[in-house]
């Protein structure tokens, strides 16, 4: 099952980081958040991905090259002041695709793109590039296939603090009430679709919001409810977060730590 990862936003809430390199660059310890997305897909045996490039797609691809090359050397960004330097362990049982999708294309437009990539297959995964997990994968992949829907993601809840206010008809505050203390649940990605999502997508429309609701009229989303770890490197509060969980050592997200590979082998491959 292939997966599809979303990576050519603007990154416009990094814009200081983000001017330099794309979001899913950004590091955390030394190694991009892409990196660590796509390795949590690896240790379950799903390393066959198609990046969908946008924003400073030049160095992502440049990034996988280097890998795909043999590259066991500290990758140094090619365009930067020289004072931010990448390192990765080898990948090479990963087969990466690079795609150009578009500077401004939404979401919907850059998984079109890729619809030929996906080829025959019945189901295929796609994901942003910036969420972490300790999710047990199989179970939603295996959630997905007993549900049989077109469309099924992660709900999560929100791992920022916001507050809630209820108003009365006067706009007199009647309650107030924390984001993550209210029950509420959000899309946290990780979506497994059938390719008959292609279906459901029109141009310049983002996916959660137009071919969702043609979904949901038609009874075909349903979403997985994860009580255990998840966030998203939205902000540099987040990224600094996420290194403090690895050196203290608190990342449950970084499964591969805990239990032993399920590696499908294939070369690695950058298109």
């Amino acid at each position: 099952m292939k997966v599809a990862l979303f990576c050519g936003g603007l990154g416009t809430r990094m814009r200081e980081y983000s001017q330099v390199l794309p979001k899913p660059l950004a590091d955390i310890r030394q190694r991009p958040i892409l990196w660590y997305v796509m390795r949590y897909y690896a240790h379950y045996g799903y390393n066959d991905f198609i990046l969908c490039t946008g924003y400073k797609a030049n160095l992502i691809k440049a990034y996988f090259d280097h890998h795909a090359q043999g590259g066991d050397q500290p990758f140094v960004l090619p365009d930067t002041t020289g004072d931010v330097t990448l390192y990765g362990e080898r990948i090479a049982d990963w087969k990466v695709q690079c795609v150009e999708t578009g500077l401004h294309s939404s979401i919907g437009d850059r998984l079109r793109a890729i619809e030929p990539l996906i080829g025959d297959d019945e189901r295929f995964m796609a994901n942003y590039s910036d969420g972490v997990t300790d999710l047990h994968l199989p179970t939603l992949v295996d959630y997905a296939i007993k549900r049989d829907r077109i469309g099924t993601f992660l709900a999560v809840r929100p791992n920022h603090s916001f507050h809630t206010v209820r108003l009365s008809d006067c706009d007199m505050v009647t309650s107030i009430t924390d984001l993550k203390d209210s029950g509420v649940q959000i899309n946290g990605g990780y979506f497994v679709f059938k390719r008959d999502i292609f279906k459901h997508v029109r141009p310049n429309e983002e996916l959660v919001s137009e071919p969702f609701a043609r979904l949901i009229e038609q009874e075909q989303l349903v979403a997985y409810r994860h009580r255990g770890y998840w966030a998203c490197m939205d902000t540099f509060k987040d990224k600094t977060q996420l290194e403090k969980m690895i050196e203290t050592g608190q990342a449950t997200w970084q499964v591969w730590q805990n239990t032993p590979d399920q590696l499908i082998k294939a070369p690695l491959h950058r298109a």
